[in-house]
């Protein structure tokens, strides 16, 4: 780690001046069509959000699916565990405990508060900072946050185990749909322009649109795969209380 730390500070030095306008990031004419016309051809004031969901959008949609993927192996490989050999060494030690008036309370009141900003932060990432990725870490933050002030059994009364991977994968469907009607409509994967044809509004317009639908894809996956690694780990692939 010292020897990686002391290579990175050496490579240091080799970076552009924080703000540089000569250096290749702002020079290079790709960052400077994405800051002059994001906001002419998607009508999307978040360049960002512009930049990952539309301009690189196979790139983003592949890091869903790698999500996806790594949620799947956490589940394969701790169910495996929680199953096979001592499982007595596996199996999370139990205690009977009733629900504290005081943490119980407050996370009544502010779940619901946290999974409402949390859906205002899918819709609106595309006009403010946010998106599918930030949206789905608060929503899936509200489950781990029930599921430590009650149990896991209250928290997967909302997000059963046997759906969870089934709403992860909905996300990515949605995601590839809007990539496949491009495709039905004549355009390239993705290509959301050529949307315009179902959706309201001009070409720009379409690719806002689009935008905000896989955002929602995303949120789905992020939701869904961070609730399955917090109950998997939690209970050591088991499904059943933990922490």
């Amino acid at each position: 780690m010292i020897i990686t730390g002391l290579l990175l500070l050496q490579a240091e030095k080799d970076f552009p001046d924080w703000g540089d306008t000569s250096s290749p990031a702002n020079s290079y004419r790709l960052s400077q069509h994405y800051i002059t016309q994001t906001l002419h051809e998607t009508t999307v004031p978040n360049m960002v959000t512009a930049v990952l969901a539309d301009y690189r959008g196979y790139d983003t949609m592949f890091e869903t699916v790698v999500i996806f993927t790594a949620g799947i192996a956490i589940i394969g490989i701790l169910s495996v565990i929680g199953t096979g050999g001592n499982r007595e060494q596996f199996e999370p030690k139990l205690s009977e405990k009733k629900p504290d008036l005081i943490i119980d309370t407050t996370c009544r009141l502010i779940i619901p508060i946290i999974q409402v900003f949390a859906l205002y932060v899918v819709a609106h990432g595309h006009h403010s900072p946010g998106g599918g990725f930030q949206g789905g870490v608060i929503f899936g933050a509200s489950f781990i946050l029930l599921a430590l002030a009650r149990n896991l059994q209250t928290a997967q009364a909302w997000v059963p185990e046997n759906r969870i991977l089934n709403l992860a994968g909905i996300g990515i469907f949605i995601y590839a749909g809007f990539g496949v009607a491009a495709l039905f409509l004549g355009g390239n994967f993705l290509d959301y322009g050529v949307l315009t044809k179902i959706l309201p509004g001009g070409v720009e317009d379409a690719r806002s649109h689009s935008m905000l639908g896989v955002e929602i894809g995303v949120a789905f996956t992020v939701t869904a795969i961070m609730f399955s690694i917090y109950s998997s780990l939690a209970s050591n692939g088991t499904m059943k209380e933990g922490i």
